[in-house]
């Protein structure tokens, strides 16, 4: 079985992922990543892999639903936590005026006092965009200061986020299934 959802190596997609995978005793099933989900559903509905994963707090869930209506179902829900997040900052800038966070972490804490937000398509590439000097401050995984002391502060630990994760495939449950209601 073959498993696609988003990347990069690191994401909170591909965490769960394979916490899913193991706890559903499917531990040896492929792991596919990819840059967006529109790819991962056109790779769905071609066959060439056998499921898709996706958050539906993720900024694209709605458009994929609709797109791929009658040709992608759910097969499975659950819930699940992501890596525990934090509000970052580079350690030099003492009053960051710049947040970089993904879509979906946009309200996790009061970013109000940023005079400018910009938006990321994953937590990794806000870590990435931290690190590299690009943004002053940024909503990723808490993991990402205790990797880098020396260059990152913690302004604000928000632990992890609870969201509802979908399972895909091209295949509808049958009406009798506990899932169906």
């Amino acid at each position: 079985m073959i498993v696609a959802t988003l990347g990069p190596e690191g994401s909170n997609h591909e965490l769960v992922l394979r916490r899913y995978l193991t706890t559903r005793g499917q531990a040896d099933a492929q792991v596919t990543l990819l840059d967006d989900f529109p790819t991962a559903f056109a790779a769905l509905v071609a066959g060439k892999v056998d499921r898709v994963l996706q958050c539906t707090a993720h900024f694209s869930h709605a458009d994929c639903v609709g797109r791929y209506m009658h040709r992608a179902f759910p097969v499975d829900v659950f819930v699940a936590g992501s890596h525990p997040l934090a509000l970052l900052a580079r350690r030099e800038i003492a009053e960051p005026r710049q947040v970089i966070r993904q879509p979906a972490t946009r309200y996790y804490t009061d970013l109000s006092g940023f005079s400018e937000e910009v938006d990321a398509p994953t937590t990794v590439a806000v870590a990435e965009g931290l690190l590299d000097g690009r943004y002053e401050a940024g909503i990723c995984a808490r993991q990402t200061l205790e990797d880098h002391p020396d260059e990152l502060r913690l302004i604000e630990d928000l632990g992890p986020a609870l969201d509802v994760w979908v399972l895909y495939g091209t295949r509808p449950l049958p009406g009798d299934h506990t899932l169906v209601v």
